[in-house]
């Protein structure tokens, strides 16, 4: 049996002016694919896996139409030069915003069924961050999405979806999808699996998994920077049996409407200036402070010096900030070599509204990769250590500053471009502060502009009724 392989994988703020380019991309096709860690699961007797294009992005803003466009159009020729195909497995995120596009993974899937045809079972993997759709549903055979956030089931999610995907392939099984919708948008950092509620609501998923006929149970908790109307949270099952399906997901919308009101941010939380005033006060180390505002895995444009600004104000002693997306700031630092002093311009490189400092630094190190797109510079300003990229990308990961000769551990205070922290960060944390930061995924989730979000939708309207309607996929046995 064939089971082909792609996908298209980012989430888009609506209010990032920052398009994304093909070169913001990390595309895998034939064998390259195959063979990257990412897919490497992809292994199961009497299955050949057909490669098609899997194309990656780290979160920003909506994608231009034409790159979009051409990677669709790359895939579906891919998909049509591999038929006959058995089945198709696609990796999604499902929170892809496309220039002048209402839903873009709904886009990519239907293309994708109407190439292999109404007989061919279609499986996905999402971010449980990615927004669902009918469209999207009625295309599909086979959902699962991530139940952690952070992110550390990744790779089990993509098994999930895969195995139902060779499951259903090798017994004639034919399952199905249905879902209910919950109008209620919630962002990441206050939805974390590491925090009650949430963490109660997804331990509870596995339960539904045990029932008779039902194969998987997911609750998406959706994407609320971007202002569509597709928006909402959701729960969405794979199952073989219509009662049983149409129960579980009742079950998930109505737990996660109940526990609305009590989500709250795991980490002290609060106004740069007052989180800055803990860590000068705070004698354990490091702190690590999330300027959350400007986080680029959530779509933030990464390019904001308002922190950095702030601590030059207050003569910080011992910070280290990983990182500022600014490419002129790096090439200058390139043009002017190590151990020299320069005066420059941080921030604001990318979306004109972003802050920046102009200051004199000294050039503590240069990586060059060979690519003048990935490069990076570390400068020294005063007591503070920042650490500047020619392209947008988080530093999350310990590596992240090791590559550069830099001790997250010994810094007094650690500041990234995040949300919640990352499973590396988190640990070392002594204590986690995020600071509810400017920017393109503002916390401040009610003043976000909402001109097509569907609504009541909470906390945008807080006072209205909701009872779960199930709606099952159009492919549906028995639908």
């Amino acid at each position: 049996m064939r089971i082909a392989v792609g996908g298209i994988h980012t989430e888009c703020s609506t209010s990032s002016p920052v398009l994304m380019q093909p070169d913001d991309f990390r595309v895998l096709r034939g064998e390259e694919l195959l063979g990257a860690e990412y897919f490497n699961f992809l292994d199961a007797e009497d299955i050949e896996h057909h490669p098609l294009l899997h194309a990656r992005a780290v979160p920003g803003g909506p994608i231009a139409r034409a790159t979009y466009e051409g990677f669709k159009a790359q895939f579906l020729e891919l998909l049509r030069d591999a038929l006959p195909v058995d089945g198709l497995y696609l990796a999604m995120h499902g929170a892809m915003n496309v220039e002048g596009m209402d839903d873009a993974e709904g886009d990519w899937i239907s293309a994708a069924r109407a190439v292999v045809g109404p007989d061919i079972p279609v499986a996905a993997s999402y971010d449980l961050h990615g927004n669902v759709t009918q469209k999207i549903i009625d295309q599909l055979d086979i959902f699962a999405g991530y139940r952690t956030a952070p992110h550390i089931d990744v790779r089990e999610t993509m098994v999930r979806a895969w195995s139902m995907l060779v499951r259903a392939l090798s017994t004639g099984e034919k399952p199905g999808v249905a879902w209910a919708p919950v109008p209620v948008l919630l962002p990441g950092e206050r939805t974390s699996t590491e925090d009650e509620p949430a963490k109660g609501l997804y331990l509870k998923l596995p339960e539904h998994d045990k029932v008779a006929g039902i194969w998987d149970a997911n609750l998406m908790v959706g994407y609320v920077w971007a202002d569509e109307p597709r928006g909402t949270a959701c729960a969405v099952v794979t199952a073989i049996d219509k009662v049983a399906a149409e129960t579980a997901a009742t079950a998930i919308a109505q737990s996660y409407w109940d526990a609305r009101s009590d989500f709250q941010f795991g980490p002290v939380t609060g106004s740069l200036d007052d989180m800055l005033d803990i860590a000068e006060k705070t004698e354990t180390r490091p702190v690590i402070l999330a300027d959350s505002g400007d986080n680029p895995t959530g779509g933030g444009v990464g390019d904001r010096g308002d922190v950095l600004k702030a601590l030059i104000a207050r003569n910080f002693d011992g910070a280290l900030v990983g990182g500022i997306t600014d490419r002129p700031a790096v090439e200058a630092c390139f043009a002017a070599g190590e151990g020299a002093e320069i005066s420059v311009k941080i921030g604001g490189s990318l979306d004109p509204a972003s802050p920046f400092v102009e200051t004199t630094a000294k050039v503590l190190r240069l990586d060059d990769t060979g690519v003048p797109a990935e490069r990076q510079a570390v400068v020294k300003i005063g007591g503070i250590t920042v650490i500047l990229a020619a392209k947008r990308r988080p530093y999350h990961n310990i590596a992240d500053f090791a590559r550069h000769g830099l001790d997250p551990q010994t810094a007094r205070l650690l500041v990234v471009k995040s949300g919640y922290l990352s499973p590396e960060l988190s640990p070392i944390a002594n204590p986690n502060l995020m600071a509810l930061t400017d920017g393109v995924i503002n916390q401040d989730i009610e003043a976000l502009p909402s001109k097509r979000r569907q609504q009541p939708t909470y906390p945008f309207v807080k006072d209205f009724e909701y009872t779960p309607l199930v709606r099952l996929s159009a492919r549906f046995p028995g639908a």
